[in-house]
């Protein structure tokens, strides 16, 4: 790894040397599903938030992210572990920490004022002292002339504001975001996280410390003083990252784009397998979970791999900038084109291989039974569901009985979004055809003609 990632992770932030706030030890969740297993989510997570500190948790989908966020702040209590806000147990919501939400979760019949105001009312703070620190914060968010506006009469970026605002105004140590700009578009975006680290750094706002959870690269390396990031099924600490790099930070700085290259290594980087594998976790099993890779996205990816201009390959941040894709669909095609034997990723870097060479400058039907050889060859459950096909003297089996087998390895809802991809690239290569009304697969072959 280049010069200065080694320099970095041997090195803790500046802001680190704040007194503790906030600690999760060996803190685990679980849930049950529906029939009745039991849904690991996190897994022994230890982690600790100082003062003085920007903290970003990146993930990619089914990391646990937001779950964490919900068992530090109290509104989700763990299966097992602690967590602790200066020394107090964490047993529920507690006074000191706040949270903006994705959603901006505004009551469309209150005014920005009285959105504002609600947090402090349900504290039981005086309406002439609430209306104070509720204007305070609205001017200091940049809302001033709004006060009377109802959120029906804003646009995306300033409804986030009124959240922001409403977190705010009731002073917390810690502020908790769970993925605030993800809803906004880009500009909107980009100005509120300037403004919103413009308020921190010249300490206009009275939070402590702050913790994003984020699925974007970029965001956590522009915001956060060190990153956290998980693992997924379950959700564990894969690595810390100090940041530190000095503000404003700039995306076209050599430093920056090493950092964020060497996070898309770390997150594409195989993890070791773990002493107890998930259930259905081998790719032999018919249970393998499959990325949720759309087509003709990875069509396109494949495709612009093997222009003259990558000669077959390119580094990750470039794809997701490209194709103006963000890491949770990223991740899915390059998953997907591992797994199918199209390309090999390395070292944040994707490389087409030659099967995928050939896939991509061949026309449809080419791609097509490349793309079914391939499914054969590496996809267990589609080559289950054509043997089932090919065995019923109809040639035709209803969906239910496969959904019946993977619910032996996953929850229903799991095993839903597993068979509807495993349809997906099936139907797409033709190797089998798909009643969605009926619910019923059957072979290509004995599909009427049109």
């Amino acid at each position: 790894m280049k010069t200065l990632i080694k320099e970095l992770t041997k090195q803790n932030t500046a802001r680190n040397a704040g007194a503790p706030l906030l600690k999760a030890s060996n803190l685990t969740k679980s849930f049950k599903t529906p029939e009745g297993h039991d849904l690991h989510v996190l897994e022994n997570i230890n982690l600790t938030l100082h003062e003085g500190e920007i903290v970003a948790l990146l993930g990619r989908s089914g990391s646990g992210k937001s779950t964490l966020l919900r068992s530090l702040i109290g509104l989700i209590t763990p299966t097992t572990g602690s967590v602790t806000y200066r020394n107090r147990p964490v047993v529920g919501p507690m006074p000191g920490m706040a949270m903006v939400f994705q959603t901006f979760a505004l009551f469309p019949w209150l005014t920005v004022q009285q959105n504002v105001e609600l947090g402090l009312e349900t504290m039981g703070v005086p309406a002439a002292e609430r209306a104070r620190r509720a204007l305070e914060a609205i001017d200091i968010i940049g809302l001033d002339g709004f006060e009377s506006a109802y959120p029906k009469e804003l646009s995306g970026g300033m409804r986030q504001r009124v959240g922001f605002a409403r977190a705010l105004v009731t002073n917390p140590d810690i502020l908790f975001m769970d993925e605030p700009f993800s809803a906004l578009d880009v500009l909107t975006a980009e100005r509120l996280r300037s403004e919103l680290l413009e308020l921190w750094q010249k300490q206009r706002i009275s939070m402590r410390s702050l913790l994003i959870v984020t699925h974007n690269i970029e965001e956590a390396v522009i915001m956060a003083d060190r990153i956290v990031v998980l693992s997924a099924n379950p959700g564990r600490i894969r690595a810390e990252i100090p940041v530190t790099l000095p503000r404003p930070r700039n995306r076209e700085q050599p430093e920056f784009r090493e950092l964020v290259e060497h996070i898309y290594t770390i997150m594409t980087t195989p993890e070791k397998p773990t002493a107890t594998p998930l259930a259905g976790a081998d790719r032999t099993s018919i249970a393998y979970r499959l990325p949720g890779a759309s087509i003709e996205q990875l069509g396109s990816l494949l495709e612009l791999l093997a222009k003259e201009t990558h000669k077959g390959r390119a580094d990750l941040p470039y794809l997701a900038s490209s194709m103006q894709l963000e890491v949770d669909d990223l991740f899915p095609l390059t998953d997907a084109a591992e797994l199918l034997g199209f390309a090999r990723v390395e070292e944040g870097d994707i490389i087409l291989l030659p099967t995928g060479q050939t896939f991509a400058r061949g026309d449809t039907e080419e791609q097509k039974q490349i793309f079914a050889s391939q499914l054969i060859a590496h996809v267990p459950l589609v080559t289950h569901i054509q043997s089932v096909l090919h065995t019923r003297p109809d040639h035709r089996a209803p969906e239910e009985r496969f959904l019946r087998e993977l619910e032996d390895f996953m929850s229903s809802e799991d095993a839903e979004t597993l068979l509807s991809t495993a349809i997906d690239w099936g139907r797409y290569a033709e190797l089998f055809a798909y009643d969605y009304n009926a619910g019923v697969l059957s072979l290509e072959s004995e599909q009427p003609q049109a």
